[in-house]
């Protein structure tokens, strides 16, 4: 693979690696990514970015990923083994952070290996254990202090010292309340030399105080001594505190000894923390830049689609501007592009966007395209950007150009993707111009990728002639006479020589004899640009409208029918209650009827026997209605699942389906309304947007047919 230093500069991906150090914590993570390049093997590059893309998952979606705070534990992993070394106080707890870390992602990763599968194999020479953690919190305290019962001897001597020190304490408080009535003592009274505390005495007085000068201040006007009463008690003090060094260090050499035994798996957490350092700051760098993973092709071909040059697309969004983004397609039938336009339009943002993305790619990183996009592996990638001269070999700009042209020739392949910007200049421009066509069709031979800027009318012309070649340019608002910065293929563009001469204020007639003193072939060639691109701006501004009112249509209709389905459903619902309560009030009459029939006035029991064998009839028959009712209804649900057997098994809607499924973009499909043919060319859902010759219309793919 050959990705040298000289494009990696021209594409300023040294800006992204700088980014990358910010986000890192350890210093092996930072140099990593200080070093980053492309790496060799297209299955290293998948594995590499579907790290970054797990990741990102898991940042975005808001899942509780451990905290990746850590210090490495290089200094440690080399102290284990060597006998008698000590391994400091902040080492053990290095270790200890590290263990807890490591389980806590390993406790993460348990049942997520299938949504996860690269990042789960980060951790797969690891596992969980808390003998590590409890070893060492057995020692330390919460603060990394070694605790006082560590050992039965160190509690031992750290019980005497802290007697020792209360004794010293109790001394020198009664030594120095009692100078202080004398008033022999100085402002600050006391201090502290060699870890010892001393009374601060007016030199006038110290022949009085009995006790060791252990020294005086500058002016000589104050001496410190340390009470004769303490001093044989720091001496001891002084002892203990030796004893207590001896005992800790052979506590921590025990400690030393059981962690050995884990030396591998803590060898193994300093690879593990430093992969994860390493890949959370490109995940960060991906966020940070609204990057995706793209489909990665087998076949050279990208289709990048809303993609930013990253760079460009943050500085913008610091400062609130809006960055457009590009849509480019190269494959083995369009594989050399050539972009052409007017200064200052976007031309070199353009190709350097396709360079740093595809560097950007095949490092590892995440790009900022949309996540529809397609990509590929190139074996090199290679650029000619900028103005370099090299003072060192007195190289002019174009012998610099024509030297590095020539390494090109050498390497170039049919898996190479070149960059090259203002392709030719530099030199004569009608000898430069032959060169540089000549040299295009050089490579064009080699069936070399390359994404070429240009301003000679020759390339253009070569580019549209050649099979496997195509023009692009960028647009140009032939209006404001200001650029887009918008992209676009089919045609060559127009340098716009004049129309920016003038917005820059020089005077028309300068521009007027500028135009009599070309050939009159060549003006009339730009014009002809210009013409085609006031036209191409204008269809695509009528095909955006039309797209538009299309959607607007769509809209429309989308509300109709909802408001439709909602009255007519509205109405179906009245319907019912309507019938339901007609039975109601028909029911209640009747019951009215009986009311009024039913005899109160007299006791006889029989009185009302004829009219209550009335209405057990009346509720006979009710309930017969009902039941029939009933069993009508459970035998057309009956009849409508066997028809819907019936159906499924003549295929006609599965076949529908199957039909629509084939619709993919690139696919030539009919309008069943009208029975156009056209091609799509974006699908999103079950919305596809369909050309029929210079039309562009949003179709829902029910109401389209799969021709071809």
């Amino acid at each position: 693979m050959t990705i040298d230093q000289q494009t990696l500069e021209d594409l300023e991906f040294t800006i992204l690696r700088k980014w990358l150090q910010e986000y890192a914590i350890g210093p092996t993570a930072k140099s990593r990514l200080g070093s980053l390049r492309p790496i060799k093997g297209h299955e290293n590059i998948k594995i590499a970015l579907h790290q970054v893309n797990e990741l990102k998952n898991i940042r975005t979606e808001g899942e509780a990923f451990p905290h990746i705070d850590y210090e490495e534990l290089t200094s440690e992993i080399k102290l284990l083994p060597i006998k008698n070394a000590a391994i400091q106080l902040e080492g053990f707890m290095r270790i200890l952070y590290a263990s807890q870390i490591v389980n806590r992602l390993i406790y993460f990763f348990n049942k997520r290996e299938e949504d996860y599968p690269l990042l789960s194999k980060t951790i797969e020479n690891t596992y969980f254990t808390d003998e590590i953690i409890k070893a060492i919190e057995l020692v330390f305290d919460k603060h990394g202090k070694v605790k006082d019962d560590a050992s039965p001897t160190l509690f031992e001597i750290r019980s005497k010292l802290k007697a020792v020190r209360k004794q010293i304490n109790r001394n020198f408080d009664k030594e120095a309340r009692k100078l202080q009535k004398d008033n022999i003592l100085g402002d600050t009274k006391e201090t502290f030399i060699n870890d010892r505390r001393v009374l601060t005495v007016l030199s006038n007085h110290k022949r009085k105080i009995p006790g060791t000068v252990v020294g005086s201040s500058n002016t000589g006007n104050l001496t410190y001594i340390e009470p004769q009463v303490n001093v044989a008690l720091n001496n001891e003090f002084e002892l203990l505190q030796d004893d207590e060094r001896k005992e800790i260090f052979k506590i921590l050499q025990i400690l030393k000894k059981d962690l050995l035994g884990y030396i591998e798996l803590i060898k193994e957490y300093q690879y593990v923390l430093t992969e994860f350092d390493f890949i959370n700051a490109k995940t960060k760098l991906a966020i940070n830049l609204d990057c995706n993973l793209p489909s990665i092709m087998d076949e050279l071909e990208m289709e990048l689609f809303d993609a930013y040059h990253p760079i460009l697309w943050k500085n913008n969004k610091d400062q609130q501007k809006n960055t457009k983004p590009q849509y480019i397609k190269m494959n083995k039938f369009a594989r050399m592009l050539v972009i052409s336009g007017p200064n200052a339009g976007g031309k070199s943002i353009t190709l350097k966007s396709v360079g740093l993305l595809q560097v950007m790619l095949q490092s590892g990183l995440l790009v900022s395209v949309g996540p529809n996009s397609k990509m590929c592996i190139f074996e090199n990638v290679l650029s000619d950007i900028g103005d370099n001269q090299s003072i060192t070999n007195e190289l002019s700009t174009y012998s610099y150009r024509l030297k590095r042209m020539n390494e090109f020739l050498n390497v170039a392949n049919k898996k190479t993707l070149l960059l090259l910007d203002e392709f030719g200049t530099g030199s004569d421009p009608d000898l430069g111009g032959a060169l540089a066509e000549v040299i295009f069709e050089s490579l064009y031979n080699k069936k070399s990728y390359a994404v070429i800027t240009t301003h000679y009318n020759n390339i253009k012309l070569k580019a549209d002639q050649l099979r496997n070649a195509v023009n692009g340019s960028m647009l140009f608002n032939t209006e404001t006479l200001e650029p887009t910065y918008t992209f676009t293929t089919g045609q060559p563009g127009s340098s716009f020589t004049f129309e920016v001469a003038k917005i820059n204020g020089i005077p028309d007639d300068l521009i007027e004899l500028a135009k009599d003193k070309l050939d009159h072939k060549k003006v009339k060639m730009d014009k002809l640009l210009n013409e085609l691109q006031k036209e191409k701006t204008y269809l695509s501004k009528l095909n955006k409208e039309h797209i538009e009112a299309q959607d607007i249509a769509q809209n429309a209709l989308n509300e109709y029918e909802e408001k439709k389905g909602y009255y007519e459903a509205k109405l179906r619902n009245f319907r019912t209650n309507s019938e339901s309560n007609q039975k109601f009030i028909q029911a209640g009459k009747k019951l009215l009827t009986f009311i009024d029939k039913y005899n109160t006035v007299t006791r006889k029991k029989s009185i009302n026997n004829d009219l209550l064998e009335e209405i057990r009839k009346y509720l006979a028959v009710e309930k017969s209605k009902i039941e029939g009712a009933k069993q009508r209804a459970k035998q057309e649900k009956l009849a409508k699942k066997t028809n819907s057997k019936r159906t499924r098994k003549k295929g006609k809607p599965i076949q529908d389906d199957h039909q629509r499924d084939k619709i993919k973009i690139g696919s030539r499909v009919k309008l069943i309304a009208t029975k156009q043919i056209g091609n799509v060319e974006e699908l999103k859902g079950d919305i596809a947007v369909v050309s029929f010759g210079f039309a562009r219309m949003k179709v829902d793919k029910s109401k389209l047919s799969f021709v071809d």
